[in-house]
């Protein structure tokens, strides 16, 4: 066997053996920054951590997570830092009734140091049929035996390779194997334990090659060597997240991180829990099938349209003023989206109605509506997005609705009031540029339309919202070229023709019939008149969509 023994000196030791360039953190401070990577705060996470093995219910097996901030961000755990971990995530995809999923990861670890501190608990919590995810490597090129973390460890898999100095930081003779080696010790110990272990490339860096694609990194072919000598299943979680990321704009692979270019945002981080169950869930190795089983919500969620051949679906996305009670006796509110069949040729194209009561633009996104219109895309089809009356308010509520009223790209880390849970958000223009970048990735065409006017009558003219809506959904247009439909003005023309006066209240009485409830919900007539105006305005525009009209 070879080995490579150095002897190190307290002043060699201090010295940086290898650079570090997988885990910068930046200084602790900051409402934002993370604070992770000190020894105080790394105490505090510790006591965050669930006690290995303690949510195990009955006899079910656990699902065990090994990683670092990437799995398990900020001295928490919980987003107050505006960066997130996947594994935070992961139980969505598997049913708690059959398997529960505890995340043991840890900011600032790498296979080293977590196998040698944190892994003796969870290793004596394994039972029988457990299964652990081992997906470890971002800190591991760095100093071997500094006095900070002491965490590097050699490239490479081989196992004849060590190196011997003094930990600063433990203040102990310490030996470095090779980031295989740690790798082997893990999959032994938890097949001695009856256990099932899953091997997992990194999550991607916010980092390209000379092509502009992320780049994967090397623990990639280092792991994938190790689970195929020990007949170990292995997830390519690096490649499945990475190859979403190329199919995205720039300006969206920017949001998945936040703070830097390796931690994730909430988007990054969920993106990453899904990319790990799909790795797992559509795998063809045996050894997976018993876990496959106990999995949920993995395939796609999909819009509920009939699709038919040869014709696109315009998918409408909005709130109650898009679609209401709409009683078939054309009594109560009613939405303009269930008229939308009276201006569109329905022999041409597909109308499909997402549009749902009380909800802004965050939180279609956040109930998972968004994310349903999305993966039902297909090129050559079309989304109307028509948000606004439910967009501007407390940040905090526990309706978890209001956005940050700007048209500039801007976010920031707010605690929801009814559970405490910390949420990133962004601006209305902000959510309104994702919808619109999402559809056109998928080959869609998105049009914008500004919110429906509000039966009120300042000066005996109808109410314009120019200065706040109508400047946000203005400057979306300008820095997209997004096709706009300013159903706000042209539907405000009307009424203001028929009924605006000196008198404000005279106004607002006899525009009433268009409304319905109260100053903001139409009427069946009131909705009749938003969908004719969209019709108009796609005419004004000479849209695609306009094709679809009827005659």
């Amino acid at each position: 066997m070879r080995k490579i023994f150095f002897m190190i000196t307290f002043i060699v030791a201090s010295m940086q053996l290898a650079a570090q360039t997988f885990d910068d953190l930046p200084t602790p401070g900051g409402e934002e920054k993370v604070i992770d990577n000190t020894p105080d705060s790394i105490a505090k996470a510790l006591m965050n951590r669930p006690a290995p093995g303690s949510t195990r219910q009955g006899t079910n097996p656990v699902l065990f997570l090994i990683g670092n901030s990437t799995m398990r961000n900020g001295t928490m755990g919980n987003g107050n830092n505006g960066q997130w971990g996947w594994g935070y995530f992961a139980s969505d995809f598997f049913d708690g009734r059959k398997i529960s999923v505890e995340n043991q990861a840890l900011g600032g670890m790498s296979t080293r140091n977590f196998y040698t501190d944190l892994w003796p608990a969870v290793r004596q919590a394994l039972k029988p049929g457990d299964w652990v995810i081992v997906s470890i490597g971002h800190n591991d090129h760095a100093d071997f035996f500094d006095a900070k973390r002491a965490r590097g460890v050699i490239d490479g898999v081989a196992e004849d390779t060590m190196i011997v100095g003094f930990n600063l930081r433990k203040q102990i003779p310490d030996t470095v194997y090779s980031y295989g080696h740690y790798l082997r010790c893990y999959i032994r110990e938890i097949r001695e334990k009856g256990a099932n272990p899953i091997l997992m490339s990194l999550t991607p860096r916010n980092a390209r090659d000379d092509q502009g694609l992320i780049i994967r990194k090397p623990q990639t072919q280092w792991g994938a060597y190790i689970a195929a000598t020990e007949g170990v299943p292995f997830v390519d979680l690096n490649e499945i997240s990475g190859s979403k990321l190329d199919s995205y704009s720039f300006w969206k692979q920017q949001y998945h991180f936040y703070g830097d270019k390796i931690h994730t945002s909430a988007f990054g981080a969920r993106l990453n829990a899904r990319s790990a169950a799909e790795g797992i869930y559509y795998s063809n190795n045996p050894q997976l099938k018993p876990l496959q089983e106990m999995m949920v919500g993995v395939p796609l969620s999909m819009a509920n349209v009939k699709r038919e051949e040869g014709k696109p679906v315009v998918f409408i996305c909005g709130d109650s003023t898009v679609k209401n009670e709409d009683k078939a006796d054309h009594t109560g509110m009613w939405g303009w989206g269930a008229l939308a069949k009276t201006v569109f040729d329905t022999l041409k194209i597909t109308v499909s109605n997402q549009a749902i009561p009380g909800r802004s633009t965050r939180k279609f996104l956040n109930d998972g509506r968004w994310e349903r219109v999305y993966n039902s895309l297909q090129p050559g089809d079309f989304v109307l997005l028509q948000f606004g009356h439910n967009d501007i308010g407390d940040m905090t509520s526990k309706k978890g609705r209001a956005v940050i009223a700007s048209a500039q790209d801007t976010c920031h880390v707010y605690q929801i009031e009814d559970d405490g849970r910390y949420e990133l958000i962004y601006s209305f223009g902000w959510y309104l540029k994702k919808f619109i970048d999402d559809v056109r990735e998928k080959g869609a065409t998105p049009v914008l339309l500004s919110l429906t006017p509000r039966n009120e009558w300042p000066n005996g003219k109808i109410e314009r919202r120019d200065d706040s809506y109508g400047r946000w959904y203005r400057d979306v247009v300008a820095e997209t070229g997004v096709d706009f439909v300013d159903i706000h003005n042209i539907s405000a023309d009307f009424l203001d023709k028929k009924f605006a006066s000196k008198d404000p209240e005279k106004c607002k009485q006899k525009a009433a019939v268009y409304f319905n409830h109260d100053h903001t919900h139409t009427s069946y007539l009131g909705a009749q008149m938003n969908a004719r105006s969209l019709a108009k305005g796609l005419k004004l525009i000479h849209s695609p969509l306009a094709a679809y009209l009827k005659k």
